[in-house]
């Protein structure tokens, strides 16, 4: 993908996260070593990689299941798409019922399991949020490739029935018996949290697309989540989460806060505000991957200043040191996630490559007079988008392959100006 715009610092930040990210992919066939971490610096033996990347911590060698499904959407506009549905299966077939069914937090490169996070069945990391975030997962590489295996494939779709039949909630106090959130630095012990409830609603509506592009009834998963919702504004009162001795916990807890907006659970303005001045001040996480889900945040509830600035944040972070040690920059889950940020953020691509079809909608902040990306990939072709602020949009089809139903959406219901090419089909939507 390459990108042009008027606005040079965010031509510098797609350039270095789009160089960043893809240095992290290992083709495979690669050998290298396993059971790397900050303990073991060697490993332990050698392996043959599966094609995949790093998604957790430069200092292990594997992936982790929280980093990748941040980072997957990011990593298919790179065009790791094999990369993406091996590690995916490996992370949903390791949801066996000696497991819970509940996936496998972390594997090495050559999909064996990474064991600083595995000591046996009945010990290794796992967060109730990540087990729903796979579903969604699976869902959104559907809407961005097309591709029926996602759809279809038995361990996919074994993994994601199972997986909403769980229940948000955890009765453990570590990492390694189950906790319930993904603030780990935290401490509290709760039962359930607000990012839980928040990715076990976007499972739900994950599901209803799935079964619909089966055949099947989706109904029944949208009511679901309808039900999680009602759940949620009546029971739990400004609560991001209850102890497990049934106490309410209130006041400002990073993830377990600022997921219910990400997921779409909230979207009231006020919180809004308040996850900007609790991240920007007192609240603000103290690791960098924290920080990435952010952005992704307000692009959903049409705050493009505040995504924007949260986007370059991250960006100038990149040379801080990490908690963890090492660079900020040298988190995998910082480079994916800009990349993904500019596209779906930015530039407000919608995929529906099942369908042939996509939407935009201008994400640019009003410091960025113009931005445009070629080479997205959606199906079995590509794209490129540009946006003049909120009034123009254009969309080239780059391939002769695949002709794309476009719906181009702009901000404000101003004046706007399309050009179209020829053969495309065109729906002009206010919004």
């Amino acid at each position: 993908m390459h990108c042009e715009s008027s606005h040079d610092e965010l031509l510098e930040l797609f350039s270095w996260a789009r160089d960043r990210a893809l240095r992290w992919a290992h083709p495979g066939g690669t050998r290298g070593p396993v059971n790397v971490d900050e303990h073991c610096p060697r490993g332990t033996g050698e392996g043959v990689y599966l094609p995949s990347y790093w998604a957790g911590y430069a200092h292990r060698s594997g992936f982790y299941l929280r980093d990748f499904v941040h980072q997957a959407a990011g990593a298919h506009l790179l065009g790791l798409t094999e990369a993406n549905l091996t590690m995916l299966r490996r992370f949903a077939a390791s949801a066996t019922a000696e497991h819970g069914h509940r996936p496998v937090w972390a594997f090495n490169f050559d999909g064996s399991y990474l064991s600083i996070d595995y000591r046996g069945p009945d010990a290794f990391v796992r967060e109730v949020p990540a087990v729903f975030e796979l579903v969604e997962c699976v869902a959104e590489l559907h809407r961005w490739t097309g591709d029926p295996v996602y759809v279809h494939d038995p361990v996919l779709r074994d993994y994601c029935a199972n997986a909403i039949a769980l229940p948000a909630t955890a009765r453990g106090t570590s990492i390694f018996e189950g906790v319930a959130s993904y603030n780990e630095l935290s401490g509290e012990p709760l039962a359930v949290a607000g990012d839980g409830l928040a990715t076990q609603y976007a499972a739900h509506l994950a599901m209803a697309a799935l079964a619909r592009a089966r055949g099947e009834d989706g109904d029944r998963f949208e009511a679901r989540a309808a039900e999680l919702r009602r759940h949620y504004e009546q029971d739990w009162k400004g609560a991001r989460g209850f102890t497990l001795d049934g106490r309410p916990v209130t006041g400002w807890g990073a993830e377990n806060s600022f997921f219910m907006p990400l997921k779409g659970l909230r979207d009231d303005p006020a919180y809004l505000d308040y996850v900007d001045a609790q991240a920007s001040g007192p609240g603000r996480p103290g690791n960098v991957e924290a920080w990435t889900y952010l952005p992704d945040v307000f692009f959903r509830n049409g705050r493009p200043e505040a995504a924007w600035r949260w986007m370059r944040e991250i960006f100038h972070a990149r040379t801080g040191g990490h908690v963890a040690g090492g660079l900020n920059g040298d988190y995998p889950e910082v480079s994916f996630t800009l990349v993904s940020q500019v596209v779906a953020g930015l530039l407000g691509v919608r995929p529906d490559a099942p369908a042939n079809a996509l939407s935009t909608l201008s994400g640019l902040p009003a410091e960025i007079g113009w931005a445009a990306v070629s080479g997205i990939p959606i199906g079995r072709g590509s794209v490129a988008v540009r946006h003049d602020g909120g009034d123009a949009t254009t969309l080239t089809n780059l391939s002769g392959q695949v002709a794309y139903t476009w719906t181009a959406a702009f901000p404000d219901g101003s004046a706007t100006t399309l050009e179209v090419p020829p053969g495309a089909t065109v729906t002009a939507v206010r919004g």
